[in-house]
């Protein structure tokens, strides 16, 4: 079934269905085939137990940038492995040093300065933990610890960045969160503007803001792309108030918007960037948050002034994770990728808006960031049970999809994509001729 492993179908589904516990699931009625078995992925394919092979137009979720089966990844994290399996940050590792390096030269701006750490929810609680230490730092006596976010927007599920997140369903639970996260609506083209914000912080008191916080492109909350004014703006006003701004990059980072980074589609370059999932196509867990020279700055002085950051991680700077990132951004940057999201991307987003059904409320997307949108014939939601059935109908057509889950009430009928950034067209038109059979399927 797996490569080198003997493993028993029936066994592994007994396992799963009597230990596992995934996540955004319902486990009560479980059945032990709800669920596929991937075993073995090439390219943007991935195969279950039972040899059937789907287009993995989610890419993961939202991360497998150069596409499963990269031989220079497996055979770079072999190498270091051999040499230098783990050693933590505390001291130097080479591959950590020269990601940092690279790094470097990739990002926009002078954002320079890379503390890793293991995924995107780390990166953001880092970044979080950065703005509040450097308000402090820069001015003192004043109380600088909320941070402004987004509704919609997603930026992790560890306390801090959970509460920054904008998704209702998915903070209820824990709530009460942490205190100090303020949320703001989305842009759109006429109205909850950079001005909004600006009007937020007065609101506020500009001397308790640290940091806005946002996502370039939403992903998770469904995929929604700003307008081009919106960033510029956010940008000038983050520099009035002395506030940090705060990109998440953990979706859109490394190509998926068909830039690099989606921060040159406005050529604003952020104070901090956090990112994660395309620094390694997935190969192995990494993320880090990168900073300007002005906000590293902050963290210099003398060995009893206490300004070094006050965190550590124990895997952070991995070597093998480092080095597979190394790998993967060498692949990413020769096959210069982001051109190929942009161009493919541009075509599957015409393919998608030319479905024809009264069922399609929206097609959106930049790159190759997409989001379908379903309603009922009289412009209702999509009921929850037509809902299911369309990711069904999708699956059984050999694409599987992201769906937009646990962020507002009802069924949430968004079928999000972020698929390989090496998806050819006549891959593309695969993904939109199942959308077709699947709206035929629910008619």
């Amino acid at each position: 079934m797996s490569r080198g492993i003997s493993v028993n179908l029936s066994d592994v589904r007994k396992q799963d269905l009597k230990h596992v516990w995934h996540p955004l699931m319902q486990h009560a009625g479980r059945r032990e085939d709800d669920l596929l078995v991937i075993v073995s992925a090439d390219g943007c394919e991935v195969t279950d137990a039972e040899g059937k092979t789907y287009l993995d137009a989610y890419g993961g979720i939202w991360n497998v940038n150069v596409g499963y089966g990269r031989a220079e990844i497996v055979e770079a994290v072999y190498e270091q492995m051999k040499t230098l399996a783990f050693y933590p940050i505390v001291q130097i590792n080479a591959p950590a040093a020269q990601l940092a390096a690279r790094l470097a030269e990739l990002l926009p701006g002078d954002l320079d300065h890379f503390f890793f750490v293991n995924s995107g929810s780390e990166a953001n609680e880092t970044a979080i933990k950065v703005a509040r230490q450097y308000g402090r730092a820069m001015y003192p006596g004043e109380n600088r610890f909320k941070i402004i976010s987004r509704y919609l927007g997603y930026h992790g599920f560890t306390m801090g960045a959970m509460s920054a997140t904008g998704q209702v369903r998915r903070r209820a639970p824990f709530e009460p969160l942490a205190p100090g996260f303020i949320h703001v609506e989305l842009p759109t083209r006429t109205a909850h503007g950079a001005d909004a914000i600006a009007r937020v912080i007065e609101r506020e008191g500009p001397d308790t803001v640290a940091a806005v916080l946002a996502e370039p492109v939403v992903g998770g909350g469904g995929v929604h792309v700003p307008p081009d004014d919106y960033f510029p703006g956010l940008r000038d006003v983050c520099d009035r108030y002395g506030c940090l701004l705060i990109f998440d990059e953990v979706i859109t980072g490394f190509g998926r918007t068909g830039k690099l980074f989606a921060a040159e589609h406005w050529d604003v370059v952020p104070d901090v960037m956090t990112l994660a999932k395309g620094v390694s196509s997935g190969y192995l867990p990494l993320g880090a948050c990168a900073v300007t020279e002005k906000v590293w700055s902050a963290f210099l002085g003398g060995p009893d002034e206490g300004k070094e950051f006050s965190q550590v991680s124990t895997y952070g700077g991995h070597p093998a994770c480092c080095a597979a990132a190394l790998a993967n951004l060498e692949i990413l940057t020769r096959e210069r990728l982001w051109k190929n999201a942009e161009a493919v991307g541009a075509h599957l987003l015409s393919r998608l808006k030319d479905l024809s059904s009264p069922l399609v409320k929206d097609v959106r997307g930049i790159g190759l960031m997409l989001a379908v949108e379903l309603q009922n014939e009289d412009g209702s939601e999509l009921d929850g049970e037509r809902t299911q059935e369309f990711g069904s109908a999708l699956r059984a057509a050999g694409v599987i999809t992201g769906k937009m889950s646990h962020v507002t009430a009802g069924s949430e009928p968004v079928f999000t994509m972020a698929p390989p950034l090496i998806l050819t067209h006549e891959q593309a038109d695969r993904i939109a001729s199942a959308f077709v059979t699947a709206l035929r399927a629910i008619s």
